[in-house]
């Protein structure tokens, strides 16, 4: 079975992650999910932001220690994620993009907010998230 790849989603650091989330909402009219506070990371939070149309998502995350942090962005663009089928089939490209020699920086794994993924990176350094579809 083939399955047909989407952007699942983009992820934004945030410093304001309420104001952010209320602007999407007002504007776009996106709806949030709940707030996500990470258990293995104090301090983190994040909200995913799903739009009508289309279905793709807007994650907005803050961590109030990378805005002094000059190795990270404290703000803007972090990662895009596409959907690329199951579990299995997140595994299977992780260890393919390996064994092609593409740089990957988190294993596949299963998130803290019960999201199955891996991170690797593009040519040119951008982090690319390799995410299992919610309903494969």
């Amino acid at each position: 079975m083939h399955f047909l790849m989407k952007i699942e989603h983009v992820a934004l650091w945030t410093h304001a992650i309420v104001p952010m989330r209320e602007f999407y909402e007002r504007y776009f009219e996106a709806q949030s999910g709940a707030r996500y506070a990470s258990a293995t990371m104090p301090g983190f939070l994040s909200y995913f932001l799903r739009f009508a149309r289309g279905g793709s998502r807007l994650e907005l995350m803050a961590l109030p220690e990378l805005a002094a942090a000059p190795v990270h962005p404290a703000q803007g663009y972090v990662h895009i994620a596409i959907a690329v089928g199951s579990r299995t089939e997140v595994d299977r490209l992780a260890q393919r993009m390996r064994a092609d020699g593409v740089r990957v920086l988190s294993e596949p794994r299963q998130t803290g907010d019960g999201h199955y993924e891996s991170v690797v990176a593009d040519p040119d350094g951008n982090q690319v998230e390799l995410a299992a579809d919610d309903a494969a």
